[in-house]
This record gives structure tokens, sequence and C-alpha cells, in this order.
């Protein structure tokens, strides 16, 4: 599926236009024409500020996000690139602490697309050749980079020695891409070590490679790929460790222990990316943050669409006595933290309004958090290809939840609740990042 992206600004739009055009070419998986398009542009990969890449399933974008905040509050420049964006593309982009304006964007993408377009580039290698000639041209303390699909094969796999490399939390999905039959690879028969397997694909020579605990077969895969490639392994619950309670996160490795608050990001699972975020930090050389700045980067942080409160705006208004929580988590990983918290913090009764890409796994993620929720309706993702709503609300059923509807938008799914006497409780929306751009901006949120 095409990762959509407008703009108001028609220079930028009508990059936007030629980059949509773009899609993954059938059998080509690698990193060949990404390398080509840098090298081209003069090997912008090579001109970075230390860099810290992070993969993972679930909560790798959050992770960045307590990186980049502790970070700065150390009172350092730091370039970050995320994906996908929400709203506007300009988010996957942030140079030097803001967006990039559309000004630099347009001109990038166009020096892009047009020194590549007879390697018959994708959506996404076009996007991070474009992130990279941004960061090596700007002048900053400090890179933070997402990957986008996998590790192994993705675009953003070009770094050269990273100041640490991080892994989030490990889970199966995108499986149509990482668990395709590969006789260099594990075998697909046991998804979760193939996804470890494409995960810590980014290790490079040299560069920390510090991550979350797993399932031992999976660990033991990561640990073989490290030392095949001399990287030194800091796995938490080996060479650091954080317990996560209602009073703080208590954080220790060789270094020392500290006491840290928790983040204002609702969620357990939230302690757990700043901790990797942290470990990250301790365990490279490059740059130094100071505990404090750590401790307010855990407090500042923020990351649209993850159990996000979403303010006063035309669609919470529309049920003014509710809180309405937005999630983009997708797949069966995600589900179980929006459970716990919808089971430990939400006020009942819940309500979910959702929407599921086709490609994703609807019936085992609705399975975890039904037993959370009082009713359910099924809703279309404009401009997607999603989960068809007859069979979104028979899974519904399915899994148990006693009142379940449909409607053909999320402003008339609202109103449904009102028109129901909903007062009070908790509204999820969740089931998508598409789904979730198009809420923010309805109502007023788009990222900044």
């Amino acid at each position: 599926m095409k990762d959509f992206a407008s703009s108001g600004d028609p220079e930028v739009q009508a990059q936007l236009d030629r980059l949509s055009a773009l899609s993954l070419p059938q059998g080509r998986i690698g990193l060949e024409v990404i390398h080509e398009i840098l090298d081209r542009l003069g090997n912008p990969e090579r001109d970075l500020p230390p860099v810290f890449h992070v993969a993972g399933t679930n909560g790798k974008g959050s992770t960045c996000a307590y990186l980049r905040a502790m970070l700065e509050a150390e009172g350092l420049t730091v370039h970050v690139a995320t994906k996908p964006h929400l709203v506007r593309y300009n988010e996957r982009i942030r140079v030097a602490g803001k967006l990039i304006s559309d000004n630099m964007l347009a001109a990038l993408l166009k020096e892009v697309l047009d020194i590549s377009e007879d390697l018959g580039p994708s959506f996404f290698e076009v996007t991070t050749a474009a992130t990279l000639l941004a960061f090596s041209r700007v002048p900053a303390d400090a890179c933070v980079i997402e990957v986008g699909l996998g590790g192994r094969f993705d675009a953003t796999n070009v770094m050269v020695q990273p100041a640490a490399c991080g892994i989030s939390s490990l889970g199966v999905d995108h499986h149509q891409f990482l668990l395709n039959e590969d006789p260099t690879a594990p075998s697909p028969d046991n998804p979760e070590v193939r996804i470890a397997f494409e995960k810590v694909g980014i290790v490079r020579a040299g560069s920390p490679m510090v991550t979350q605990n797993y399932r031992e077969d999976m660990e033991a895969m990561i640990a073989q790929r490290c030392a095949d490639e001399g990287a030194p392994l800091f796995m938490r619950g080996k060479a650091w460790d954080a317990e996560v309670s209602d009073d703080g996160i208590a954080y220790r490795d060789e270094h020392g222990t500290l006491s840290l608050p928790l983040p204002q990001m609702p969620g357990s699972h939230q302690g757990d990316n700043a901790a990797l975020a942290v470990a990250m930090l301790r365990h490279q050389d490059v740059v130094s943050v100071s505990p404090e700045a750590m401790a307010e980067g855990i407090s500042s942080a923020i990351w649209p669409a993850r159990l996000q409160v979403l303010a006063d705006g035309p669609l919470t208004r529309l049920l003014p006595e509710a809180m309405v929580l937005l999630d983009g988590g997708h797949n069966p990983d995600a589900a179980l933290a929006m459970a716990k918290f919808l089971d430990s913090k939400a006020d009942k009764p819940v309500d979910a309004i959702m929407g599921m890409l086709s490609a994703k796994d609807a019936r085992t993620t609705l399975e975890i958090i039904a037993p959370h929720l009082s009713s359910f309706t099924a809703i279309p993702i404009e401009g997607s290809e999603y989960h068809p709503l007859e069979d979104l609300a028979a899974m519904a059923r399915n899994a148990g939840v006693g009142e379940v509807h449909m409607a053909d938008s999320l402003e008339e799914a609202l109103q449904g609740l009102a028109s129901r006497h909903k007062k009070g409780g908790t509204v999820l929306i969740a089931g998508s990042l598409y789904l979730a751009g198009n809420v923010l901006k309805a109502n007023g949120e788009v990222p900044d």
C-alpha cells in the first residue's frame, strides 16, 4: 500500500505527486538502489552528526521521541527522522529541532527524484535520501533515525558508524515483507526468530547494540548476529535493567543506578521505551547526556497517537464528558499495551471506534482488547485499503463484544455514541496510524 501524502504548498505537492507514483518494484528487495542514490548525491550518510538508529516492531517511535527529548534537554541540537507521518509529510524530517520547511523539502525531493529517476526508486528510498541530504547540510549535535520496515533491508540501513543502535519490543508484523522466503535468512516457520534476525540487521561493527529482553531463541539470534559483526551487545536483563512502577523508573547498569520519573505519555510500556533510550545513551561514549537531562527528557517527551488524550476540538466536543484516547496501534503487541492501559487506567465504560488496514491482523487484535470494551464501532479509513466494516463487526462480536455497530465515518460513529447517551467513560479511537492522522487533522491537532 502506498504511503499517501499531501501538502498545501504547490511546490511540495508537485514533488509529492512524483513521490506517490513510486512503489517497491515487484521482487526487488535490497540496498543497492539506496546506495547508488547516495553515491550520486555525494554520500551524505558519511557526513552526519552522531547517529542513534532505532529498530523494533512497537515502541521505536516513542524511543526516538525520548532520545530527542533527552538530547535536547542537554542543550544539544538534534536532527530526527521518523515515520510514518500522521498529517503532513514534513513530520518525517525534523532538521535541527524543527520540522523541515516547505521550501527545503520541495528542493530536496526534486534533487533526489531528478538524480534517481532512471533507477526506479521506491517512496522510502527517496525519502531516506532526502532526509540524509538535509541532515548532512545543516549542522547539529546528533541524529535520531527510526527504522521504517524491518532493519536488514530498510532504506535507513546505510549508517556507517552509529553512536548506538537500539531495538525496542519485537513482534510479528509486516509479515508479507519480513517473512518472505530467503535462503540467507532463518526460516519464516519460526517468525519471531526471523523478525529478530531482520531487526538486528542494522548492526554495525564497533557500534553498541542496545536491546530490550526477548524470548530465549530470539535473544540467541541477536547475540549471534552481534558477535558475527563485532558489535558490543547490551541486552536488558543482562547488561542493564529497569523496573517500572507507579513510583517511577528504577534503572541500573554497570555505571550505577538512576531514579527516573515516569513519562507523561500513558501506558506502562512507555516506561520501558524510556528506559531503552536511557540505556542507549549510557552505553555509548560519543555524545554526553547527564542523568538530569535524561530525567527531564522523560518528563517532557511527547509522541502523537500513542494513547494520546485528545484536546478540546471539533471531534471531542461531540462527546464533551468523555475522555477520548487516540492510538495508532495496529498489531497484537500494540493491542496488549492498549488492553493493559484500559484495564488499569481508563475510566469505564470503554467504547472503541476502530478501522484497520486490510493487511493487518484484525482478528487477534480485537480478541485482545475485546474483554475491556462495552461497545465497538467499525469505521472506514479514508484513502486506504481497510477491512470491510461487516468483517470487523463480525470479528468484534465473535471476540465477545456485546454491542457492535458500523458507521460510515468517524463523525457518524461519535454522533452515534452521543445519541446512545454516552456520558463520561473513555472512547478509544484506534487501529491504524493512517486513521490517527485523519483524526488529528479533524480535531485540529496537527503535529508540529
